[in-house]
């Protein structure tokens, strides 16, 4: 039942980060800029939100649920790429330079170049 439990956190998480991140692509839609700035402002919040709520669990000892709830699920709905730079900071952290570098190279790199293939293929 725990299990199921996590994945409802995870869900509800989740929820709530796709609202918050449409919503910011709603606020600045009217920006009159062809630079995505919805998507790097949603990024960097994300990534700032995902270290002040890591650091703040951490320091408190929070709950595995709430970290799930916020960390997992609304920053991973809001945005994947604030748990992608949290992960790229712990290899760093731990000295896995070429892990780090082979991390974030690849899933820049490639995930490009899924996109592309993608769309080419449903094109």
């Amino acid at each position: 039942m725990s299990i199921f439990k996590d994945i409802l956190l995870v869900g509800a998480g989740s929820f709530m980060g796709g609202i918050a991140r449409y919503l910011i692509s709603l606020a600045m839609k009217g920006m009159g800029t062809a630079f995505p700035w919805a998507t790097m402002t949603a990024n960097i919040v994300g990534c700032l939100l995902i270290g002040l709520l890591w650091a703040a669990f951490n320091r408190v000892n929070a709950s595995s649920q709430l970290n799930l709830l916020l960390i997992v699920g609304f920053c991973g709905g809001f945005t994947t790429f604030s748990t992608f730079s949290k992960e790229s900071l712990c290899l760093l952290q731990a000295g896995n330079y070429s892990t780090f570098i082979l991390y974030a190279l690849g899933s820049v790199v490639l995930g490009i170049i899924a996109v592309a293939l993608g769309y080419a293929l449903a094109k």
